[in-house]
């Protein structure tokens, strides 16, 4: 998720749909909504495989939140491109697998039923974990999750290493960003790189990599400077504490949905296996 934290409002105020009171979702308290996304995680995370009808039931749960969260499709499928193309190494591992019946073999290579069985049951379960937390980080800004974290007593130090993540994201970027059009300046560019033509080429490879070093440095010598100033005005790596949102009888009407949709999907999927 941190990959995205630049391309997500990060202005710490309710979203424009807050006021709509028709919007479930948005009615809903911010901690009762990571509790809400972060059970539904779990369950799907926890089924074992081959349990389809099971998914098909969280699947269909996810629809009313994508409804009630008013997200932009556009961004949403953009970012579980980007996800699944980090992650698509990992799934195709485990089509691989021994056991069950063979259906194809190219040396040590097979594939088998089991394989293609663990390959669609992992693909599912990544699928629908990241639908639900990207439609939590879109729906809600980053600030008003780290005080949900707060208020569901999370370990206060865990809570600040991501506050500090989120806010020195921000200061990485700004680095590699002056360090590039630097670099463009000298005649570098990221295509000359692979120009085995190019005389500069070995210079061109050079600068990349003096460039990735001096970032390390740079970032780690102002993230210091930060944390000095942020010493001086009286930090003390506790983080601060807001009034927020009580929840009300939605808020147990929405948490009980959930673990009933839980319930049934886990009794039903077994049934049916």
């Amino acid at each position: 998720m941190l990959l995205h934290i630049p391309l997500i409002e990060t202005r710490d105020r309710p979203s424009p749909q807050s006021g709509d009171r028709r919007n479930f979702w948005a009615n809903l308290a911010v901690h009762t909504r990571v509790l809400c996304v972060f059970l539904l995680v779990f369950a799907i995370a926890l089924t074992p495989i081959g349990r389809w009808w099971t998914w098909a039931i969280y699947a269909i749960a996810t629809l009313p939140i994508i409804y009630g969260s008013k997200v932009d499709l556009r961004i949403l499928i953009k970012r579980m491109a980007i996800e699944f193309a980090f992650i698509s190494v990992i799934l195709l591992g485990t089509l691989f697998r021994n056991g069950g019946q063979l259906l194809w073999q190219w040396g040590w290579l097979q594939i088998t039923t089991n394989g293609l069985t663990t390959l669609a049951s992992v693909s599912i379960k990544a699928f629908l974990s990241l639908l639900l937390l990207n439609i939590l980080t879109l729906s809600t800004s980053i600030p008003l999750l780290l005080q949900a974290m707060v208020t569901l007593k999370t370990p206060p130090l865990l809570v600040s290493i991501l506050a500090s993540m989120y806010r020195y994201i921000h200061v990485l970027s700004h680095e590699f960003n002056a360090m590039r059009r630097a670099a463009q300046a000298r005649n570098f560019a990221p295509k000359n790189l692979y120009a085995r033509h190019r005389q500069d080429h070995a210079w061109q490879r050079q600068v990349l990599g003096n460039m990735l070093g001096m970032l390390f440095i740079r970032t780690y010598d102002r993230g210091d400077r930060i944390y000095q100033a942020m010493l001086a005005r009286g930090y003390q790596g506790v983080p601060t504490v807001m009034e927020s949102k009580s929840g009300g009888w939605s808020d147990r009407l929405a948490l009980g949905c959930v673990m009933l949709i839980i319930l049934f999907g886990q009794i039903f999927g077994q049934l049916t296996n």
